[in-house]
């Protein structure tokens, strides 16, 4: 029976820590990767992403897709050994839209300038 392939993923932090590594199959896509990263952050950081849309992934300078798979990051080097993948993360909370109340009554206003040499 033949051996399921899997590749190993650690995730570097902000801080230079690090998550993992996991095992993923080569069909995972980031979207999977990110959920999992919410899942398991540690509770002692002080950013925390509060969903996956928080979260990008870097690998290999590329910031990743999340319809993107797991497969399609391996970025191979010669004759070495397949090793751990690092995935760089970084998070970015979403903003929240403030909307500033707008006064409909009032005309805009003109920022006029006069000077008066004397």
């Amino acid at each position: 029976m033949p051996e399921e392939e899997v590749v190993e993923i650690k995730f570097r932090l902000y801080d230079g820590s690090d998550m993992g590594p996991f095992r993923y199959s080569p069909a995972s896509t980031i979207a999977m990767l990110k959920e999992r990263i919410v899942a398991e952050w540690p509770k002692d950081k002080k950013i925390a992403p509060k969903g996956a849309n928080d979260i990008k992934l870097i690998n290999a300078g590329k910031i990743l897709e999340n319809n993107k798979i797991v497969g399609q990051c391996r970025v191979h080097f010669g004759d070495l050994p397949e090793a751990v993948i690092t995935m760089h993360v970084v998070v970015q909370p979403s903003v929240t839209k403030v909307k500033t109340a707008e006064k409909v009554d009032e005309p805009p206003r003109n920022n006029l300038c006069s000077c008066s040499i004397m």
